[in-house]
């Protein structure tokens, strides 16, 4: 049979150099007497077409017995293209099922490669096992081959167009790529989001912090330990970061948390690692452990740091083997459970003073993320009060809305607050001014009694002092009271009770300066009150509530 022509591609300036990578399909490619040229081939079908035209294939054969077949292929490819070159590469690999090894030949491969920066590369990704796809795929991706990926496709027909098939290129760096990178954006947005509660989180550090916990949560079964100040969220990220690694079938078993700080004794072992009945006095039957409930699953390790000595032994092993042997048993259990743990504490402190493993703190804190306090993110109150306004009014049953007065004045509370309960805290503070407000309206009124409420819960201790200075010293630093005058500080203490007592500053400046006022033609008393608030380094607004910037 006559070889089909192919066009040669018109003649003009110089063009690149085309260079495609490809490995040897070895039953597609097959053929060698005149009926090949009636079936696709996609190796050969790459060179039936001058868009581009390619100059060199590098194939590469996963066996020496198919260099036979490559270099059937590289003549046929000849008689097609004169001018094209064909190198064949048999790569050292054992075998082109096994993942680790394809891949180690193509990186070394790649890493000796020569790329020529006046030529155009491309890698042939529709032949070749799906282990060595994918390796080609990886390591294009991470610009090893600095190349686009072409795909050969059959057609059905007759002639000319079934051999030649066609061929489709697509550059991951532009737009033929977008709609797959942006699928990827999406699915990256989604599980931060998930991460985050569903709040539009507006700090920078936080939403980068939580971008890095949603890679490794993905990436990693290693366990993971959050850090961070009480009520900054510990146990609720555990509960997302679980709902991700489900979603996206990186676990199949349940969530099981536990407080470590309920732990104690034999209970701690037994709720842990589970006992035989009769292994202590009150062990009246079998009990499986939360290690063994989590099988398959994620173990949330609330307040790590409380774990018994014992109990931190066993739990290393645990992590280590994935086996555990209970209470009064003679057989070890497996359970194959992926471990998060979470602490307010310092743990390498707790190291110094004997009271934590180093080899377990060693294990646990390959992945640890701090997570901030609300404090520390004031661009993050007002999406957080507008989350728990929402999750109120879905306890409540009804809309729960705010007065434009009242939602300011509790902004402008919570920017400067030092809330040490951190989002619980703030959360707690929502629904009790939610549930006591009439007709579910949040008015000035509930907010200035919630935040009087804050105070007295916050500060017990701030007016039962011996020197009337309890307030004096909640707002001012250590420094500055040393440097004052005790006279100074006592008239402050004056104006502070005056402020915290009255609703506004000219109620306050009314009663501070009774008499002083009357002897004024027009008395501006919220004026002094600011001013002499002013002298101190201080503001109306962290007075009354309390709160030291």
């Amino acid at each position: 049979m006559q070889m089909p022509i192919i066009p040669l591609a018109a003649t003009g300036p110089p063009a690149r150099r085309s260079v495609v990578f490809g490995f040897l399909g070895t039953v597609k490619d097959a053929g060698t007497d005149d009926s090949r040229w009636q079936t696709w081939r996609p190796t050969v079908s790459l060179f039936a077409h001058n868009n581009p035209a390619y100059d060199r294939l590098e194939l590469f054969v996963s066996r020496p017995s198919f260099r036979g077949l490559a270099e059937q292929v590289s003549a046929d490819i000849a008689q097609l293209r004169p001018s094209a070159q064909v190198a064949v590469h048999v790569l050292e690999t054992l075998d082109p099922w096994n993942f680790v090894q394809v891949y180690a030949a193509l990186h070394g491969f790649a890493k000796n490669y020569v790329f020529d920066e006046g030529a155009d590369y491309f890698v042939h990704l529709t032949t070749g096992t799906h282990v060595a796809q994918i390796c080609l795929f990886l390591l294009l991706q991470a610009r090893y081959f600095p190349a686009r990926i072409v795909e050969t496709f059959a057609v059905e027909g007759s002639g000319d167009a079934v051999w030649q098939g066609r061929q489709e290129v697509i550059d991951l760096n532009v737009a033929a790529y977008d709609q797959l990178a942006q699928r990827f954006k999406l699915e990256r947005l989604q599980g931060q989001g998930l991460l985050k509660g569903g709040i539009e989180t507006r700090n920078a550090a936080f939403n980068h912090l939580i971008g890095r916990i949603e890679k490794v949560a993905l990436a990693s079964t290693a366990p993971i330990l959050l850090t961070g100040p009480t009520g900054a969220g510990k146990s609720q990220l555990a509960s997302r970061i679980y709902e991700l690694r489900r979603q996206r079938h990186r676990v199949s078993g349940p969530f099981v948390e536990v407080n470590c700080a309920t732990l104690r004794g034999d209970n701690a072992m037994s709720a842990l690692f589970g006992h035989k009945k009769g292994a202590f006095t009150g062990a009246v039957a079998d009990r499986g452990g939360l290690l063994k409930e989590a099988d398959k699953g994620i173990l949330f390790l609330d307040e790590v740091a409380e774990l018994g000595l014992d109990e931190q032994a066993m739990l290393l092993r645990a992590i280590e083997d994935k086996r555990f042997r209970p209470l009064g048993s003679e057989k070890e259990v497996l359970s194959d459970f992926q471990l998060l743990c979470g602490t307010h504490q310092n743990l390498a402190q707790r190291v110094g003073q004997g009271l934590f493993r180093p080899d377990l703190l060693a294990r646990i804190d390959l992945w640890t993320f701090a997570l901030p306090g609300l404090k520390d993110r004031p661009e993050d109150i007002e999406p957080n009060v507008l989350f728990e306004t929402e999750r109120v009014s879905q306890q409540l049953g009804s809309r729960v809305r705010w007065s434009p007065d009242a939602y300011r004045r509790f902004l402008d509370f919570s920017m400067g607050a030092p809330w040490p309960g951190n989002f619980r805290q703030l959360g707690s503070a929502v629904t009790r001014m939610a549930t006591l407000s009439d007709g579910y309206r949040i008015a000035i009124g509930d907010v200035d009694f919630e935040l009087a409420n804050i105070g007295q819960v916050e500060t017990p201790a701030a007016r039962l002092d011996d020197d009337g200075l309890g307030l004096v010293r909640k707002l001012l630093s250590s420094q500055a009271i040393a440097d004052a005058d005790l006279f100074d500080l006592k008239s402050l203490a004056t104006v502070l009770e005056a402020v915290k007592q009255t609703r506004s500053m000219a109620e306050a400046g009314r009663r501070l300066f009774a008499a002083s006022r009357l002897q004024k033609a027009s008395p501006n008393d919220s004026d002094r009150v600011r001013k002499h608030l002013a002298g101190w380094g201080l503001l109306y607004q962290q007075c009354r509530y309390g709160v030291r910037e």
